[in-house]
């Protein structure tokens, strides 16, 4: 056995006693209950703020979010690694920002991927004994097939990047172009899924399955799974839910959202969230039908901001913006008996806290010699303060130039390229000069420019960001 072998074993050995030392130690738990947690982290995608009920909703009914959010915490002022998707995912696998490996925008699905030099939440949690699963979209590379269905193995994919099983579309184009096109890659999604590296053939159900339901499904089988096999397991669900194309979601959720004077588009937008909503539910039931409910640590986000018909409230900007209306995201925490229920906090939180905090409620140290961009929310969600700035430090954005917004209005200018942010400040800059300048706190909709009148803070945050900007990068 190799060295890495060697350590794993130990680590499966030695884990679980450390952690319900540490959680004793911490009074998470009671000294009853030794049982490594489950988590399940659930990713929306192009998810407006204020999209679900829990969140001032009121043009969709989101009854299992709300429960989830009932149940536990909401996190108001949260916010994902950029305004789109690709480089959120990275920050939310590897705990780091996306340029650390110069993923600077949203990968074309072409010859890009996070390299396997990146250590991953499910790396980390797979050594020390946990089952790991992907369902849904990946859009980090290495999904292309050969012409016998195989999956190609010159790239990295989900395997290559800790997860034991997996199933997740097929991402080369011009299939994933096409069917975007033509508006079928939800109603027939399942006809194109890759399954632990095999395509999902035509006898198999999924294959006939809307994709919402063929994930929510597959995701509920790996539960029941994973709870009969008593290992405890990390699933990682990302929804293809609400990005474009809007395609009308089956029944009931389509009669359900119908409402006077409201477009096409609004209405399918509208009928693919209660759907997503509805599968999260079957994810909830599956918890507790396999009586683990209490023992799992169950995280909701999504990857930015909203696109075309999400809703971001007042907030400033959209999709591919670095204003909030791009960058602030719902964030729901449940774990009951660990998290209190019911309660709200406005604390500052990233998706590069989702690394850390999974692997302290794991009871998963992290390696010495693995940087990290984000800290352990753990002892907030328990209901300890949060972190405070000084601790912190400043936390940045980077996003290339996306001169049109997705949304139906024009994207704010002056364009910006880059954030700073410490506190209450919000600096954005365009190649590290700075741009406009908000009190974040007073003036949450960014409304009002300070750049004229604090130009000494303004000066003092574009140092810092471009001194960022110059640290070395992982190469792909």
């Amino acid at each position: 056995m190799n060295r890495r072998g060697w350590r794993r074993c130990l680590q499966r050995l030695v884990i679980p006693v450390v952690w319900a030392a540490q959680v004793l130690a911490a009074g998470l738990l009671p000294a009853a209950a030794t049982a490594r947690p489950n988590i399940v982290l659930l990713l929306a995608d192009d998810l407006g703020y204020r999209d679900l009920g829990c969140f001032g909703s009121t043009a969709v009914e989101t009854p299992h979010l709300d429960r989830l959010a009932a149940e536990g915490l909401k996190l108001t002022d949260f916010y994902a690694a950029s305004a789109v998707c690709t480089p959120t995912r990275a920050s939310i696998l590897t705990g780091r920002y996306p340029l650390r490996f110069d993923i600077r925008q949203h990968f074309r699905d072409i010859d890009r991927f996070l390299p396997t030099s990146a250590t991953t939440i499910a790396e980390l949690l797979r050594d020390a004994g946990y089952a790991t699963a992907h369902v849904g979209k990946w859009h980090l590379g290495g999904l292309h097939v050969d012409p016998a269905g195989r999956r190609s193995t010159d790239q990295p994919g989900p395997r290559q990047h800790g997860f034991e099983h997996f199933q997740t579309q097929i991402e080369q184009q011009p299939l994933r172009g096409r069917m975007g096109a033509d508006r079928t890659l939800f109603r027939q999604g399942g006809t194109v899924l890759l399954r632990d590296g095999e395509r999902v053939g035509p006898e198999d159900p999924a294959s006939a399955k809307h994709l919402t339901d063929a994930n929510g499904d597959f995701c509920v089988e790996l539960i029941e799974r994973f709870a009969a096999s008593g290992q405890p397991f990390f699933l990682n669900c990302w929804w293809l839910v609400p990005h474009k194309p809007y395609e009308p979601a089956p029944e009931p959720h389509w009669s359900a959202t119908a409402a006077p004077g409201i477009t096409d588009d609004q209405h399918r937008f509208r009928s693919m969230v209660r759907h997503m909503d509805a599968n999260v539910g079957k994810i909830l039931a599956a918890l507790d039908r396999s009586g683990i409910t209490e023992n799992t640590l169950v995280l909701f986000t999504s990857d930015n901001g909203a696109a075309f018909e999400g809703d971001v409230g007042t907030l400033k900007g959209g999709k591919t913006d670095l204003h909030d209306g791009g960058l602030r995201v719902p964030l729901i925490a449940r774990w009951p008996g660990r998290v209190p229920a019911g309660r709200q906090s406005d604390a500052f939180g990233h998706t590069n806290d989702l690394l850390p905090t999974c692997c302290a409620a794991a009871g998963v140290p992290l390696p010495d010699d693995l940087p990290g961009d984000g800290l352990n929310l753990l002892p907030h969600l328990a209901g300890s303060p949060p972190p405070a700035w000084q601790q912190r430090g400043p936390v940045y954005w980077q996003l290339d130039l996306y001169k049109r917004m997705q949304r139906h209005e024009p994207k704010p200018k002056p364009y910006a390229t880059e954030v700073a942010r410490l506190g209450r400040w919000k600096l954005l800059a365009r190649d590290g000069e700075p741009v406009e300048l908000f009190d974040i706190e007073a003036d949450p909709d960014e409304a009002r420019n300070l750049l004229k009148v604090f130009p000494e803070r303004a000066a003092e945050m574009a140092s810092g960001l471009r001194a960022w900007l110059r640290e070395e990068r992982i190469e792909p």
